[in-house]
């Protein structure tokens, strides 16, 4: 694939033209950004769009003949990783026991993971493809497919499990073995951390870009902790609110001075964090928002495998009624 055919269309700021509004006729089963919150896709059971973010315009949209559960998207590449729904279990290629790596410049399927049980997350790198199931998480190079850790979790039915996106060497965060802990996976140290956030079970989690802070939710959802992932300290701990509530998301921006919060009562919450810029680090050379261009090495290796085992702001964050805006400067909620 060429650098100007793999990844999806810049979005042009001086058209004059209003953005298309596209038909949804069908159900959405998934929202998401990719992984410089420059696009968002939107999961149907008949197929996925891909919207770009600021300015908002729809980039793509298809529709297969079976549907779809999840969706994970590589920046702009036009590379995605696919996962049936069990409704479409009639079709043994769109189970969502497996994950298909999709190049849709190409049309095809490039890759292939299956797995014993359903798939309940999946996220990507360019050098990775992490898979949450229900009790393991598996990752995998992203040139060959093949297998380097499998981690096991306590009862994951969210798929928790996020990674950090800048280059070098991956951070990741997930549910440990015991109730209400977090595991961090520090791969460049080859060091593995447990953490007790709550005293109950983890029902949310986020990473910062540069994986060095996350936060974290439980199934009470009146409190979210802040933790610093590198030794496991505890920076800042905000307050939902008194009742209970189920925390459907947390986002941090882009600079991780705001956290924002959602959950079942239809609100979200904002907060200012007070995290030090020497957690955040000073390192600006690389960051989530690299231009895919400058990493092909392991999408051009791909070939066909196979493995068993309003307005939206680059925030991070999506509402499916309303719409969050914030910057480092001001937040405006509508």
């Amino acid at each position: 694939m060429s650098s100007s055919d793999d990844i999806l269309p810049s979005s042009d700021p001086d058209s004059s033209s209003g953005p298309t509004q596209p038909q949804i006729s069908h159900a959405i089963h998934q929202l998401s950004f990719n992984q410089d919150n420059t696009c968002f896709s939107a999961v149907t059971d008949r197929g996925f769009l891909v919207f770009n973010t600021d300015p908002y315009r729809p980039l793509l949209r298809r529709d297969f003949d079976c549907g779809l559960s999840l969706l994970s998207m590589l920046f702009r590449f036009e590379v995605f990783a696919l996962v049936g729904s069990s409704s479409s279990a009639f079709s043994a290629a769109t189970t969502n026991t497996k994950a298909l790596l999709w190049d849709d410049h190409a049309s095809r399927c490039v890759g292939e993971l299956s797995f014993r049980s359903p798939i309940r997350s999946i996220r990507l790198r360019r050098d990775t493809i992490i898979v949450t199931l229900l009790h393991k998480i598996y990752v995998y190079n992203f040139s060959d497919l093949m297998m380097l850790h499998q981690i096991e979790t306590t009862s994951n039915p969210k798929g928790l499990c996020e990674v950090s996106q800048v280059s070098g060497h991956m951070m990741l965060v997930c549910p440990g073995l015991q109730k209400g802990t977090v595991r961090v996976e520090n791969y460049g140290s080859k060091r593995c951390k447990f953490i007790k956030a709550h005293s109950s079970n983890i029902t949310c989690l986020a990473l910062t870009h540069d994986g060095r802070v996350f936060a974290t939710a439980s199934c009470k959802g009146t409190l979210t902790r802040v933790f610093n992932a590198l030794d496991g300290t505890l920076i800042q701990e905000v307050r939902r609110g008194a009742d209970r509530a189920e925390i459907y998301s947390l986002a941090f921006s882009s600079t991780a001075r705001w956290l924002a919060v959602s959950s079942d009562k239809g609100t979200v919450h904002v907060f200012s964090l007070k995290v030090d810029s020497a957690v955040l680090g000073n390192d600006t050379s690389t960051s989530a928002s690299e231009s895919p261009v400058s990493n092909q090495s392991a999408l051009s290796s791909l070939s066909i495998l196979k493995a068993q085992s309003g307005q939206w702001l680059s925030f991070g964050f999506l509402k499916v009624h309303g719409t969050l805006l914030l910057s480092d400067n001001k937040t405006t909620l509508s």
